[in-house]
């Protein structure tokens, strides 16, 4: 039996490969404990996303109320963006990092704890909810600035590919997880390992504080939150590439997200009546789509015509919700999965990457809480909308009706000179 030995090339294409993703553990001390520590949170957030529907579906039945949870959740994170990144720009970006995930171990525990004695009624789990989205309206900017900060130019693709593809990854594990958890043991298990997982992110984050000293910024006597929110307003007006970007995904977030959070739980639980480990499994595959976008824009330290790969990811993940609304079966299903989940995650990468090479570092903060706020500010409104407007005409209706509008507004966008020339 002859044995294909691969060839110089192949060998050199490897190494390559390898070396590239290899470099940010290698050039930078602090990288590991971020990534290890947001990877391991990342872990408990992907079973909590799987359970949480079925918690709200169990005690409710009510795709109204599963929109008006995430409303609750989006309304506080969105109200704090402003002020966040005003605080992230100020003070120890690390030691919010860690006060936020403080927060965030006590209100999972304390949600796990209600499950597990049968005390959780919907009233409490709308108030903690709206704590928890408070905190991490707080922590993401802190956690993109750090972030940014870490990723030096030279690492820079390689280090937010690898984030990704190891967040993704988890991905593989983590709804599949919260589906035999919810499916065999119960939802208080699976909140509680994500509760535990805070608290394993806030170890990683001590010794990261200990790599990233924190150097106090130099304060103007009349500056003031509004003087300085407008400061970031200015950096993203000064790029159309950037504020063309936020106010479009203002609107696509609700017809993508929307759908994701509200309605295709409901598309697998109750209108195709699958089980809970079936849409784990989908998600999973979301992620497996995920990684291989990963992959693929890892493996170069510059890519070009950056408008159009992101907004034609953005439109690929667009037809694969629209294409859900017509498929019964779960293998189908599982596919379409992994077609929006590499369409979304291309379009994450070019954007990270964008943003933290177009944004100053003592604006970072101001100007990444400003892109959340202009992505997330209207979800409470489209997670309440598609909620109701699912009961009103249909579930499957509407995710064909609020796909395609995200798609015609990807498309309409990509007839700007400024977004399709970006490079």
């Amino acid at each position: 039996m002859e044995i294909e030995t691969p060839t110089p090339a192949q060998a050199s294409g490897r190494i390559k490969f390898i070396d590239q993703f290899a470099a940010p553990f290698r050039q930078s001390r602090p990288f590991p404990f971020l990534w290890l520590g947001q990877l391991i949170s990342f872990l408990g957030s992907s079973v909590t996303m799987i359970i949480l529907p079925v918690v709200v579906y169990t005690l409710t039945g009510s795709t109204t109320i599963m929109g008006f949870i995430m409303a609750t959740y989006m309304l506080p994170n969105i109200l704090m963006l402003p002020v966040s990144g005003w605080i992230v720009d100020r003070y120890n970006r690390t030691s919010i990092m860690l006060f936020t995930d403080a927060a965030r171990f006590i209100l999972m525990m304390t949600i796990a704890i209600l499950l597990f004695t049968d005390s959780l009624s919907i009233t409490i789990l709308f108030v903690l909810v709206a704590v928890y989205g408070m905190m991490d309206g707080l922590f993401q900017p802190a956690y993109s600035a750090v972030r940014a900060s870490v990723f030096t130019p030279e690492i820079r693709n390689s280090a937010n590919a690898l984030t990704q593809i190891s967040n993704q990854a988890v991905r593989l594990i983590g709804p599949s997880l919260g589906g035999l958890l919810v499916t065999f043991l119960s939802a208080g298990w699976g909140i509680g390992l994500d509760a535990l997982t805070y608290a394993a992110s806030f170890g990683c984050l001590i010794f990261l504080r200990k790599l990233i000293p924190f150097h106090k910024k130099e304060v103007k006597q009349d500056s003031n939150i509004k003087g300085d929110f407008m400061e970031g307003v200015n950096v993203l007006k000064s790029n159309p590439w950037l504020w063309v970007s936020i106010l479009t995904f203002a609107f696509v977030n609700i017809c993508y997200g929307g759908l994701v959070i509200v309605l295709i739980p409901w598309l697998f639980k109750v209108h195709l009546e699958l089980t809970p480990y079936i849409y784990g499994v989908a998600v999973t595959c979301s992620g497996i789509g995920s990684i291989l976008a990963g992959l693929l824009f890892g493996t170069r330290s510059r890519w070009h015509r950056r408008g159009l790969l992101a907004y034609g990811g953005a439109f690929l993940s667009g037809l694969a919700l629209f294409l859900m609304a017509f498929t019964s079966s779960a293998v189908g299903l599982c596919a379409l999965f992994a077609m929006e989940g590499f369409g979304m995650m291309i379009f994450g990468l070019i954007w990270e990457t964008s943003l933290q090479e177009l944004v100053p570092q003592e604006m970072f903060g101001r100007v990444a809480s400003l892109d959340l706020l202009g992505s997330f500010a209207l979800l409470p409104v489209g997670y309440i909308i598609i909620g109701w407007l699912a009961d009103v005409i249909g579930g499957t209706e509407t995710i064909a009706l609020f796909s395609g509008m995200g798609i015609l507004t990807v498309l309409f966008v990509l007839l700007l000179p400024s977004i399709r020339k970006f490079d």
